[in-house]
């Protein structure tokens, strides 16, 4: 797991003329290996508060993409911003308003869930109080079990304590890679519930990667669909299947990306 989220940033989204700047800005971002291009020239723009379905079968650029918002990876060219901070030029500004989620949830399995938040603060650049570790754990429904040992937490616990390791720092957007893989139908359902009342309450904006397009469909508000790295269609949902006449997001997939269903 990898959490980057370091100072509160929800109320640095800050205007530009009459215009909230998007918390998440992607401009021409690119990632070329030898004459591989993996991200071709890729724009998108999320706004505060979006459920943001980043969807494309695997091999698509996904991952890369979302590891190169990260910083974990550097574009070959293009440029990310959060929140207006460009991440090349103020990436520990930029990357304050991240909380993340790239790869499964790593913690130490024979700490409690209290004790490994109480290590990711002391390795946080910011001051993170205990009263800010129990509410987190009490947002993601882990409140009566934060002093038991992570090794008897199920998969969907050990996702939900991702979370709360990805809120300890307020972040302005947390990016999820594939959350659902391997959680089972009552943690899908938890997780479900979880992002929707983070996006309305607390006013994050998600940009979840993934290719389960019908768990998608039941939780985001706008879309992108990538193909061997080129963006080939973004909007929001309801939008998206009326200009295609479609009924789900299933059939919108394939009807834009024209790839064959198994």
């Amino acid at each position: 797991m990898i959490t980057l989220s370091i100072m509160y940033c929800q109320e640095e989204n800050t205007m530009s003329g009459n215009r909230k700047l998007p918390v998440l800005e992607l401009r021409d971002l690119t990632k070329q290996i030898g004459r591989k291009v993996i991200v071709n020239h890729l724009n998108l723009s999320l706004q505060q508060g979006d459920i943001y379905g980043f969807l494309g079968s695997n091999g698509a650029g996904k991952t890369t993409t979302l590891r190169m918002i990260t910083r974990l990876i550097f574009p070959t060219s293009g440029e990310v911003f959060i929140n207006g901070n460009p991440v090349s030029s103020e990436y520990r500004r930029a990357l304050a308003c991240i909380g993340s989620i790239i790869e499964n949830p790593a913690f130490y399995l024979n700490m409690t869930a209290r004790q490994n938040l109480q290590l990711s603060a002391k390795l946080s650049d910011k001051k993170i109080t205990p009263v800010r570790i129990d509410e987190v754990l009490d947002i993601v429904n882990l409140a009566d079990d934060r002093d038991n040992k992570v090794h008897t937490f199920s998969l969907g616990m050990k996702q939900r304590l991702g979370f709360a390791n990805a809120l300890l720092c307020h972040p302005a957007i947390i990016i999820l890679d594939e959350p659902t893989n391997g959680v089972d139908p009552m943690g899908l359902v938890a997780m479900k519930e979880l992002i929707k009342n983070l996006s309305e309450k607390e006013h994050i904006t998600f940009l979840i990667s993934s290719h389960m397009l019908r768990e998608m469909q039941d939780l985001c508000n706008r879309v992108a669909i990538i193909k061997k790295g080129t963006l080939i269609e973004t909007g929001s949902v309801d939008n998206l299947l009326a200009k295609y006449n479609v009924d789900n997001l299933e059939d919108l997939f394939f009807t834009c990306t024209k790839e064959t269903r198994l």
